[in-house]
């Protein structure tokens, strides 16, 4: 199967390939060239930001406690 690259670079998929590899819409798609020959492949799903920090700080008291040495009292 072939396709051509728009003015703006873009490259569309034909359906069946898209069908075949499960790519929808919003998936992410990997390049690499090697040799001259360019390979895509879905994009294996990042690492969550928040989970990647969630657990890291350690606490000798509970947050409550932190916040109130931190902030002061809730006036």
């Amino acid at each position: 199967m072939k396709s051509s690259i728009s003015e703006k670079g873009q490259v569309t998929i034909p359906k069946p390939i898209r069908d075949k590899l499960g790519l929808k819409p919003g998936t992410v798609i990997e390049f690499v060239a090697k040799r001259g020959v360019l390979m895509g492949r879905k994009a294996e799903p990042g690492e969550d930001p928040v989970q990647a920090v969630t657990g890291i700080v350690n606490l000798a008291d509970t947050v409550d406690t932190y916040l109130l040495h931190t902030r002061g009292p809730v006036e």
